[in-house]
């Protein structure tokens, strides 16, 4: 019988996250910083409003943009925490940002466009481009440079079939934002060579130390940017599949068609939820987020001093929820890192080269877990290196 199977899934690599953690999930002992989850529980009114939302019978579809309350509190928010200006008819209310992300470039990648993809950055972009017939481009973004996206890099990657650009920051994994001088610095080379954004910035209000500035806040940008965004990060809300996107209408018109056929709409339920969120983030100045984003910052600064202490370069996160440090110093590369250490201390992390070829020397750690979790995985890491330090010695 012949393979049924499309060359295209055939050829497509399977997730680099998933595949380590298949092993992980066979062991009880492992102390895991791999999944990008919050530890925290959603917070107490958005479960009460989802709660609500089922008892009062709510659980019909709503229409395929979404709830229209929730796509008029999207608009105030997005105005209000980002100064970004769409309208609900321009909003889609989608199965989490992953939804959000596929059929964007569904919408807009032909066969052979290229799309450029900052690197190293989430693992789903690149198989989404490959599936919609697209070719995707890495984009180098330097630790030294914080993981910014640069100009020079930006324009070198260009070519005449290059359609999209990615702009993935707050980024996982690296943690790296993008400043307002320096998006600046990029936005004339993406007018010069007529490319649309798909802005993903999930990580939106998980910054530290520098408020996020929102690519779609630009004027210049109105129209060749679509912007995606999300609860299941900074609500604590990634079991509820609740996400956005908002885009110019010619191409909101073109992404809502394919979410009619694959999604029609995300549970009604869950809509009710992140409304709730909203409309009491705007009540109490997000306080539930805030505290969320205080703790985490905590999280940051003890695992960015762990890694440098211990002798691995890292770079000082600013957003979302990763360290991403270089173990280029063991002479391992993140796989070959993330295996041993796995096998030897019972510690779980993420090999960089599962987001790009540029994090082969890179591994990732989430710091969404319990400080107590922290704790004892940095100190098996540490016990781990210094063994290796010592063996090089011998």
């Amino acid at each position: 019988m012949r393979n049924f199977v499309s060359k295209k899934v055939q050829n497509l690599k399977p997730s680099g996250i998933r595949r380590f953690f298949d092993i992980v999930s066979e062991r009880k002992d492992v102390i895991s910083l791999g999944v990008g989850e919050p530890d925290f529980i959603t917070p107490w009114e958005i479960r009460d409003a989802g709660i609500s939302a089922v008892k009062k019978g709510y659980t019909q579809y709503t229409s395929n943009s979404g709830l229209l309350p929730l796509r008029k509190e999207i608009s105030k928010y997005l105005e209000s925490r980002f100064s970004v200006e769409f309208k609900p008819e321009d909003t889609v209310i989608t199965l989490g940002a992953s939804e959000a992300i596929d059929i964007t470039l569904r919408a807009v990648v032909e066969d052979g466009d290229e799309v450029l993809i900052p690197d190293p950055s989430y693992v789903s972009y690149k198989p989404c481009v490959e599936l919609c017939g697209g070719v995707p481009v890495p984009v180098f973004c330097d630790g030294d440079n914080g993981f910014k996206l640069t100009p020079e890099n930006l324009e070198k990657a260009i070519t005449p079939k290059t359609k999209v650009l990615i702009f993935p920051y707050p980024n996982n994994p690296t943690g790296g934002i993008m400043e307002k001088e320096y998006i600046e610095k990029i936005i004339p080379i993406i007018i010069k060579h007529d490319l649309l954004v798909v802005a993903d910035e999930i990580y939106a209000e998980l910054t530290y130390g520098a408020k996020h500035c929102s690519i779609a806040s630009f004027k210049e940008m109105k129209d060749r940017v679509v912007l995606i965004g999300g609860f299941s990060k900074a609500f604590a809300m990634t079991g509820w599949r609740v996400g956005f996107v908002c885009a110019p209408k010619e191409i909101h018109d073109g992404l809502l068609k394919i979410h009619q056929y694959g999604a029609i709409c995300a549970p009604i339920f869950s809509q009710y939820a992140a409304l709730a969120g909203l409309t009491q983030g705007q009540k109490d100045g997000f306080s539930s987020v805030r505290q969320m984003t205080e703790e985490y910052d905590k999280r940051r600064k003890f695992m960015f001093k762990a890694f440098n202490d211990m002798g691995l370069k890292c770079f000082e996160p600013k957003g979302a929820f990763y360290v991403f440090p270089s173990v280029e110093e063991t002479g391992m590369t993140g796989e070959e890192f993330a295996t041993k250490l796995l096998y030897e201390k019972q510690v779980a992390v993420v090999p960089g080269d599962a987001f790009g070829e540029f994090g082969k020397y890179y591994v990732r750690c989430s710091y969404a877990y319990s400080m107590k979790n922290l704790v004892q995985a940095v100190e098996k890491i540490a016990e781990f290196v210094k063994e290796l330090k010592s063996k090089e010695n011998k």
